[in-house]
């Protein structure tokens, strides 16, 4: 295929064999874990967990990924639309209370296929914001609820650290679309089951970019309307260096909240300091990938790709 599914409309050709473009993925979708998750909003793990699908690649490059291996190293084994589809159903079997698809974009047609057959379960589309109109129409009527990131309002930071200037008007165009598609919020039973819940990492030293995602939140949408999760887990990574080598402090954190009160946003969530922990992400295992072979070779998979620079 040719690829366009993200902004960055790299016309990658992309087969079954060999990953290319920014995302250096394959034609067909790769996966590094599917399993219960109980680490993310409330309202998304309820009692039983998220039925977490992780798909391999991204279209952004953030140099504070926790999820590295998968996102930018190609951990992962290639699955076909029909196992996509029974770990589905596995997932649900399994309790979860959604499908819960994490960094999924530049698999859309191929987690469209399996989704003809609906899970049964909210499905939740879990993406860094960086997402094209026209990708996110064609999820029109099978994503419920919208889980994006809202990373930078600030394009020179987006840009250093995440290698996409234009991410502020993708991210906050694609949230609006978003919005129209599913509408106002609706929780039942602490359960989201339709709406979108905006995320924002604070940064640590950037207050004024997390000051401007606030404002933008504010000024769009009615009280109510979203949900935002202010996130303070930042977690330095190997080799950061200048003020992306420390966490968030407890002031930073603290005035990040205060602002985003003082902005009228009261629907949502805030983390504990103690959430910067390495041990809340998941190990990218293999694990629920393979079915009944899941326990056989576990060793390093990673696809074969070509990582570009455009």
């Amino acid at each position: 295929m040719i690829c366009d599914l993200c902004p960055r409309r790299c016309h990658a050709e992309r087969t079954a064999e060999r990953g290319e473009g920014f995302c250096a993925m394959p034609a067909g979708p790769v996966v590094a874990r599917a399993a219960l998750h109980h680490w993310e909003e409330p309202v998304i793990s309820g009692t039983r967990g998220s039925g977490t699908v992780f798909f391999s690649g991204c279209t952004l490059r953030c140099v504070f990924c926790q999820n590295h291996d998968i996102s930018a190293k190609g951990f992962g084994r290639p699955v076909t639309v029909e196992r996509l589809r029974q770990i589905f159903r596995e997932l649900v079997a399994q309790g979860a209370h959604n499908i819960n698809l994490v960094t999924p974009t530049h698999f859309t047609p191929w987690i469209l296929e399996a989704l003809e057959e609906e899970p049964g379960v909210p499905v939740v589309w879990n993406t860094g914001g960086y997402e094209r109109l026209e990708t996110l129409r064609a999820l029109e009527g099978k994503v419920d609820v919208y889980l994006p990131d809202l990373k930078y309002a600030d394009s020179a930071l987006s840009a250093e650290l995440s290698a996409a200037p234009d991410y502020f008007d993708a991210a906050t165009a694609a949230i609006t679309e978003m919005f129209r598609q599913t509408g106002p919020v609706v929780v039942e039973d602490g359960l989201m089951k339709r709406g979108v819940v905006i995320r924002h990492l604070v940064l640590p030293g950037h207050l004024e970019n997390t000051r401007r995602c606030i404002d933008w939140v504010a000024r769009t949408f009615r009280p109510g309307e979203v949900l935002f999760s202010l996130m303070s887990q930042y977690t330095p990574q190997p080799g950061a260096e200048g003020l992306l080598a420390r966490h968030v402090t407890r002031g930073e954190y603290r005035a990040a909240v205060e602002y985003m009160e003082n902005c009228g946003i009261t629907e949502g969530f805030c983390q504990e300091r103690t959430s910067a922990r390495e041990e809340y992400t998941p190990p990218f295992d293999l694990t629920g990938v393979e079915g009944s072979n899941q326990n056989a070779d576990k060793t390093d998979q990673r696809v074969d790709n070509t990582l570009s620079t455009h």
